[in-house]
């Protein structure tokens, strides 16, 4: 009887106890938030092409020879009317003095002419000599005058010829190729260096039908690099080709604003075109743009958010209808008004109806 007594006043203080516990609290999740922005429904295309100078020449001599010096190398800074390569001058200096005593002779050849001209013609007013010893006079006057007009032109053509046996650069660059070595016979037109102008880079692109229509001239564009991946350049469009080439492409150029030392001609480069487009259930409009984190798969291939609701501070699940996905933000056509809270961390944690607060506390909150 006694051991029954303890026991019952042992369960009456375990029950004491339990009444003097305080009431457990709900638990409030704090949450990350961004308000749905309204944003034209845009789509991105990223297309590769290959940098190249802005200003590029092949170089060859316009005269044939065999070549006498090459004052170059591969890779080489160079000046404007700097000396690349010479051919042997001694044809072109035989030919030009050949030329010059050709001038000489149709000169003196001339001068006799003319004088046996104007002596001709005092003798037919006088009435000594016959009219037709006159016109020979004439004639061979003016023969020898053309002689020397002739003789005159190649002499030019023999300067000329010597002047360009020497190659100089067209303008300020670096050489990228040399094809030419001493003592090797050239043909005029034969390509023997390659040369590349300071005056920045450009990327060359082939741009598809289906969205050549957004560009135009004057255009600013991203463009990236693979091998730099953390180097991002303005570029801007500055031709359009009005011919498509290979699979329906049209040829684009876009020359990039900025410089920098580590980028060559050669290099792939990757131009962002961002458009408004259509999203992929046809809508085409403004939308609402929030961050990829804000959403979560459902069933049947939906996907669905949680919006905050101010006045009972608490989130609930709503699905929305997406239309695209660029630089990490979603674009909405349904399902979400502009200005509305959005959960964006920790989707998978949440349930319809909890109770949260926001992380922010510049947000108005209804008690």
């Amino acid at each position: 009887m006694l051991r029954f007594a303890l026991l019952l006043l042992a369960l009456l203080s375990v029950v004491g106890c339990q009444d003097d516990l305080p009431d457990e609290k709900p638990l409030i999740r704090p949450i990350a938030w961004t308000e749905a922005t309204a944003s034209p429904l845009e789509q991105v295309r990223r297309l590769s092409g290959t940098m190249a100078p802005v200003e590029a020449a092949s170089l060859s001599f316009e005269v044939s020879g065999k070549t006498e010096s090459v004052s170059v190398n591969l890779g080489e800074n160079v000046k404007q009317g700097q000396e690349l390569a010479r051919l042997n001058q001694r044809s072109f200096t035989l030919s030009l003095q050949s030329a010059q005593a050709t001038l000489e002779q149709a000169h003196a050849s001339f001068t006799e002419a003319e004088n046996e001209y104007k002596r001709y013609a005092e003798l037919v007013e006088q009435g000594v000599v016959s009219k037709s010893g006159f016109d020979n006079a004439k004639a061979a006057f003016e023969s020898s005058r053309s002689a020397v007009g002739v003789a005159q032109a190649q002499l030019d053509i023999a300067r000329k010829n010597l002047h360009d046996s020497v190659l100089l650069a067209p303008y300020d660059g670096i050489i990228t190729k040399r094809r030419v070595e001493p003592s090797q016979q050239i043909a005029a037109g034969q390509t023997v260096f390659e040369i590349e102008g300071e005056h920045g880079l450009e990327v060359r692109l082939m741009v598809p039908e289906t969205i050549i229509q957004e560009l135009q001239n004057g255009m600013e564009l991203p463009v990236r690099f693979p091998v730099l991946p953390e180097l991002v350049l303005k570029g801007r469009i500055s031709e359009i080709g009005t011919r498509a080439e290979a699979a329906n492409a049209f040829p684009t150029v876009i020359t990039l604003n900025e410089h920098d030392g580590r980028l060559r001609a050669g290099m792939t480069a990757e131009v962002d075109i961002t458009f408004d487009g259509v999203g992929r259930s046809g809508f085409a409009g403004r939308s609402l743009r929030v961050p990829v984190s804000s959403l979560a798969a459902d069933t049947g291939n939906a996907v669905y958010l949680f919006v905050y609701d101010p006045q009972q501070q608490k989130v609930f699940k709503r699905r929305v209808q997406t239309e695209n996905i660029i630089n990490n933000e979603v674009y909405i056509s349904d399902g979400l008004q502009e200005g509305e809270i959005v959960a964006t961390a920790g989707v998978a944690f949440l349930r319809d109806g909890q109770a949260v607060s926001l992380l922010d506390k510049q947000i108005r909150q209804f008690n």
